[in-house]
């Protein structure tokens, strides 16, 4: 029987780490880098840098982006590239699942109040920095609440898929009551265990 080789599925080696805000992804992303000697590349630092320059926070960029389609399609072409000509990556995206499925694909879990409050108790320069006016964590609570329904309207009404349903992914891990770096042993191991299967 001959075999059709462009019809095989090749594993990437590349992990793309998704979840909610404040589940750790940019910190296990890191740590899993530097674990595996792999490259590093977020989404969430290139939607940054589109707020910067075109002067809004983040979460008038995602209102934004809702309507126009050319800010995901910046950042969908993005990880379409790295996808077709990188290896050795380790890729913080809410969407880098869809556009490389033969990566590793992991997502973290976090109840939505306990992200909240990591997320309050970050240095006010980094939250300002990025945007984020809340006041009280009950207030961060709503922003993220808002934040998460907008992505979900937009990435559904683009591409039919709701980026937090943990379906989509090889490995879920629920953030809540592990450090970064056991979460990064965690996503190292069940990555190497999925290379050699």
């Amino acid at each position: 029987m001959l075999c059709n080789v462009s019809e095989i599925s090749q594993k990437k080696n590349i992990i793309t780490i998704a979840g909610k805000p404040g589940s750790g992804k940019s910190t296990t992303a890191n740590a899993s880098a530097r674990i595996l000697g792999y490259e590093r590349f977020s989404s969430g630092d290139l939607m940054r840098a589109i707020a910067k320059r075109r002067n809004l926070t983040l979460e008038e960029l995602s209102h934004i982006a809702e309507s126009d389609h050319s800010i995901d399609e910046e950042i969908d072409e993005s990880l379409r590239l790295i996808g077709k000509t990188k290896e050795k990556m380790i890729i913080d995206s809410r969407l880098a699942f869809h556009w490389i499925p033969d990566a590793f694909k992991v997502y973290l879990e976090l109840d939505l109040a306990i992200a909240a409050q990591r997320i309050f108790n970050e240095n006010n320069d980094a939250r300002k920095a990025s945007g984020e006016t809340a006041e009280t964590v009950n207030q961060m609570c709503d922003s993220l609440a808002h934040r998460l329904a907008s992505e979900q309207k937009r990435y559904y009404a683009s591409y039919q898929i709701d980026p937090y349903n943990a379906t989509h992914f090889d490995l879920v891990l629920d953030t809540s009551h592990n450090s970064p770096e056991h979460v990064a042993m965690l996503v190292v191991e069940a990555y190497r265990k999925w290379l050699e299967a």
